[in-house]
Parts: structure tokens; sequence; C-alpha cells
């Protein structure tokens, strides 16, 4: 059988605690429920294309605060986690429900406690899995699972009630707003079934923010420090990168997603990031819902599939030494333009069931990074200790803690002395 996929047993007990029994995008199965939250899910990115609301906007508003915390620990090792983590968790917080934290928040750190604590339940191997009729046995893994969730919920369920007080249908801008007016549409209308009332529960709706928050906090910080850690280890990377940024956006103003296309070097070490070290190495398990094959192999209705993404982006065949950190493989031989080298290249998934979120992510990377490399030169800290690059393969592939040196670069800081002269 070949090494990109696998028919096996999915983390089905653990996962279907998670999912609160398939509801929500993530873990559900095909069908009515998954089909209803993925579309609302896509209309509320849609409320972020243009104007105040504009993803971009939002993304740089908070890029703008790391940078600022950032800049005040000039000189400083620092592990990049929580700042990055308040971050992210903002741009999500202000998609899902148009609010944001302030650092040390006690709500954060419960995002924070339950996020860890569902990332490891995943991450452990788990004979409840493989043997579902162990769950009536204690299980510490199991019980994470449970209480994680509970916490989750929890918090969210006080966000939604308190959301629910102060709707309007004259004013939709987040992804509880589309929640809730959907509902209310389907109650309204006596034509439609009762379907999509019980598709829209409250239980529901939890389920579909919290996978919003899942999917769109730990992937994204874990992408930006795993970057991060390839920039320390190739430090004349970093140097290209900045030299890019220099001549393309200089110090006048912040970057922004038009100089993309100037900054394609930098582009080309966020994809090869996401190749070398790809954030769901074996994707999110996935139900055939018809009989079907692949290649020679027959998969039976029901069959539980899992692709091997890793895989694929180490495949020989399909890459040049692929265990190499090379971002040039994704530019041409003149180093003037992005290329994709292979098909083989998945980091978001493929087809229905493809990343929602991948706009946003890529979004986030290519801005998170280019504010950083125009303001601060990332450093090894004192003690001389880079980060380990074997990182910790669960869901989410995660890097191991690591610290940086941050320091506010010296043509930054000559060039805001010069503007305010």
């Amino acid at each position: 059988m070949s090494d990109s996929y696998s028919l096996s047993c999915s983390p089905k007990v653990t996962l279907d605690i998670l999912s609160d029994n398939q509801k929500g995008i993530a873990f559900a199965d095909h069908g009515a429920n998954w089909q209803l939250h993925r579309k609302l899910v896509l209309a509320t990115f849609a409320l972020f294309k243009d104007g105040d609301q504009r993803l971009e906007k939002i993304i740089c508003q908070e890029n703008s605060l790391l940078c600022d915390f950032l800049a005040t620990q000039n000189g400083q090792s620092i592990d990049l986690s929580l700042p990055l983590f308040l971050a992210v968790t903002n741009i999500i917080c202000l998609i899902c429900f148009n609010s944001s934290y302030k650092n040390g928040d006690p709500a954060l750190k419960i995002i924070k406690d339950y996020n860890d604590g569902i990332l490891d339940s995943l991450g452990t191997d788990k004979m409840v899995d493989i043997f579902p009729r162990l769950k009536i046995f204690p299980n510490k893994t199991v019980e994470k699972m449970k209480n994680c969730v509970k916490m989750r919920d929890e918090l969210l369920n006080e966000i939604l009630e308190k959301h629910k007080e102060n709707f309007s249908s004259d004013s939709i801008t987040n992804l509880l707003d589309i929640l809730i007016q959907a509902r209310m549409n389907s109650d309204n209308n006596n034509a439609a079934s009762d379907r999509d009332s019980k598709l829209l529960s409250d239980k529901h709706i939890l389920t579909t923010i919290g996978d919003i928050f899942g999917a769109g906090v730990e992937t994204t910080t874990s992408v930006v420090k795993w970057t991060v850690a390839f920039l320390l280890h190739n430090p004349q990377l970093q140097k290209k990168i900045q030299e890019e940024i220099d001549q393309n956006v200089g110090f006048s103003r912040t970057p922004t997603m038009s100089d993309r296309n100037q900054l394609i070097l930098l582009e080309a070490t966020i994809r090869e990031v996401l190749r070398i070290r790809p954030v769901a190495p074996t994707l999110i398990p996935h139900k055939a819902i018809v009989d079907s094959s692949i290649g020679e192999f027959a998969i039976d209705k029901g069959t539980n599939v899992i692709i091997n993404l890793w895989a694929l982006h180490h495949n020989e065949k399909e890459w040049h030494r692929p265990d190499q950190f090379m971002p040039e493989r994704f530019l041409d031989p003149t180093r003037s333009q992005l290329i994709s080298p292979s098909l083989s290249y998945l980091p978001f998934g493929a087809g229905p069931r493809s990343c929602l979120g991948e706009i946003l992510a890529r979004q986030e990377l290519f801005l998170v990074m280019a504010w950083l490399l125009q303001r601060f030169d990332l450093e090894i800290p004192d003690d001389g200790q880079l980060p380990s690059l074997e990182g910790n393969p669960k869901m989410v592939f995660l890097i191991k803690p690591f610290k940086v040196k941050i320091k506010v670069r010296q043509a930054w800081r000559e060039a805001q002395a010069d503007s305010s002269t």
C-alpha cells in the first residue's frame, strides 16, 4: 500500500468527545450538519473581504501590538509562544465575536490551557481509539479531553449568552452573528424543515466556534515559530529577506498584502516551512462516503482514510533532497518568480475538506513574518542554544519550546528617528 495514505481506525473516541459526537465542521462526517456549518463559516469570511473589517486590517492591528510589545524586550531572549498566542487568538476572536483580549486577561489563560490540553490528548497513543469498548474503563486521556472540552464550552457558552442579549439583525459583523441569524431564519421559516433549527442548536454553534479556535490558533502560532527557528539556523537567509523588505517596503510604512509579489524570498521561505514541517502531518481523518478506490485498493464506504502528508512532502521522487530546508525550490532559476515545483504539495489539504482558513493563515504568516523582519533582528540567545528542528508530531506538528533574542534593527531605529525630526 502507498506510503501516502492509510486506512485505519482514526482517534474516534477522543474526536467524538471533542466534536460532541460529530457536530461542528472539523471532525464531522460529510452530511447536512457539516455542509450547513461550513457554508456559514465561508459566509463569515466573506464579511472580512474589505472595508474596516478587512482581514488584513485586523491582522495588522494585532501585528502592531505584537511588535510594540517585542520592542520592549529589546536585547532580551524570550519564548515567542505567549505573545504570538495573544496576537493570533485576538484575530480569531475578532472574526468570531468582534472582541479581543488584553494581555493578562484570565480568559486567555483558560483558552491556552484547554487548547494545550486538547492537543496533548490528541497526541497521546490511545488504546481506547483502537478498541472503543475500553471507554467503559477509567482512562486519563479521555478524562483530560472531557475536562478540556468542558472548560472550552463553559467559556464559549458565556460569550454566546452575552452575544444573544446584544444581537441585532441589522448588524451582522462576525461568525456568532451569522450563526444566530441563521438559526432565527430557520425558526421563522415554516416552509423549511426543522432540520436546520436542530443543526443550529447552542451545542452545534459552540462546537463550530470551538473548531475555528482549535484550527486557527495553535496552527498559525506553530508555523510562525517553525519559521523563526529555521531562520535562526539560516542567518544568511534572514539577512537576504530583510534586504528584500528594505528594498521593496523600506521603513516609512509597514508591509501589506500587496507587497507579497515583491517579497518572494519571504513567501518561498514560508512555503518551504509548510512543506518540511507540515502543520498537520496526517491531516484530519476522513471517512469514505461511498464505495471507492485509490489506485488498485478498494475502499469500502465508511472506511476511515488518513492522508500521510509528511510522506507526500518528503517523497524523494517529488522533491530534490526533501530533508533539506531549501526555500529556493519554490523559486524559478532566476529567483525572480514563485513556482509550484510539485503536485505533492498540500499544506492545507485538498478537495471539499481542505482547510477553511487557508486564506486567513497565509495572510497571517506573511504579514507577521514581514512585520517582524522589517523591525527586528532575530538572533540566537546568549547561551548559544539553537532551537531543535525535530519537533513533536501530534495532530499539529509542534516545535519544542525555544528562545530567540529580539533586537530592534539599527536601520529601523534610524528611520524612526529621522521621521520624528
